[in-house]
């Protein structure tokens, strides 16, 4: 519905309006933009949502009546206003100049208007068309998801505007490079954990800046044990076994001497665990203490677990991913012996 398309009026006043557009607009007589040098409107007008669109006719001292229509709706005829949407206001009604102003237009303002007028008993008619243009806004998107990894997600993101606004998809992180979507659908097969973050839908037609969304996924995934640390501890000192694992959700750990579950809150030992993270802790090292650990990492996805070695000073020189290597410079004293009785 135009410009005042919801405008009632008694009977009298439609036959008067009848006649009006009768008078200013004869049948048979085309509306079209520059068919004499008057009237002439302005082209094509273009405006955002919210904006005031003015509508300008030109004419000269030889007509004699002028009016403004949306349609079949007569806005202005002359100064006297036939419309009663507040919005619309006149602007000029000179001898070279008929204008209108349309405040706060909306899309429903879209569309063709006529100025029209009487000169020498001749119609004559000009129509320009407004276009209402509408900042992109995002109606429907996906919500935050958690999925297990390896399986497949469709994301959604939906946005109107006009002109239609282009809808793309880009992951956050920085190994991400460029756009993963040109579409309102982003789809994902197999999902890996380095796919996991937030994914920015973004929605623009260049009428305002771009609108901007997120949609957070999450990957689940069972524990990976990245780093365990052994140590050699003097009897007597503070000694720690570290236990580093990445999972989401995030690893539950537990500590093992041999086949023995080691229990929070045993005399001189301590377990400290963060969501990526355990250490065994030895306040005061003995010899009982020295051996093998393990460390198990755990969540509703699976588990998988590490060996660590509490050692003494001397009985080990390297520790390689949790397992011990014997000392081995031994072999040599047989061959300094055997150099020194030779010389």
């Amino acid at each position: 519905m135009g410009v005042c398309g919801y405008l009632f009026l008694p009977w009298k006043c439609l036959v008067v309006v009848s006649l009006r557009l009768l008078f200013l607009v004869p049948t048979g007589v085309p509306v079209r933009s520059g068919d004499a040098t008057f009237p002439k409107a302005m082209d094509n007008v273009t405006v955002r949502q919210g904006e005031s669109a003015t509508l300008r006719c030109t004419i000269d001292n030889r007509v004699t009546r002028v009016a403004w229509l949306n349609r079949s709706t007569i806005l202005y005829a002359g100064n006297d206003k036939w419309c009663l949407d507040p919005r619309v206001v006149l602007l000029s009604n000179t001898q070279t100049q008929y204008s209108i102003e349309i405040q706060n237009v909306d899309v429903y303002d879209e569309g063709p208007y006529t100025c029209s007028v009487q000169t020498d008993n001749h119609p004559k008619t000009s129509r320009v068309h407004l276009i209402v243009q509408v900042s992109p806004k995002i109606v429907e998107i996906s919500s935050d998801i958690s999925i297990n990894e390896g399986n497949n997600i469709s994301l959604t993101c939906i946005a109107t505007g006009r002109p239609e606004p282009t809808v793309t998809w880009r992951h956050i992180s920085p190994k991400a490079v460029g756009f993963v979507s040109e579409d309102e659908y982003l789809e994902i097969q197999g999902i890996t954990r380095e796919q996991s973050g937030d994914y920015e839908c973004s929605a623009s037609n260049d009428v305002a800046a771009p609108v901007v969304r997120r949609v957070k996924v999450t990957v689940n995934y069972p524990p990976y044990i990245s780093e365990a640390k052994g140590t050699g501890v003097p009897v007597g000192q503070k000694g720690t076994l570290q236990c580093e694992a990445s999972a989401v959700p995030s690893a539950e750990f537990q500590w093992y001497k041999d086949d023995r579950r080691l229990v929070e809150g045993k005399k001189g030992v301590k377990v400290e665990n963060r969501p990526f993270l355990s250490k065994l802790i030895f306040f005061n090292v003995s010899e009982h203490d020295y051996g093998n650990y393990t460390c198990v990492a755990s969540n509703k996805l699976g588990h998988t677990n590490a060996s660590l070695t509490l050692f003494g000073p001397g009985a080990v020189s390297e520790v390689n991913n949790g397992t011990p290597r014997r000392a081995g410079c031994i072999w040599l004293l047989p061959l300094l012996v055997f150099l020194l009785l030779k010389f």
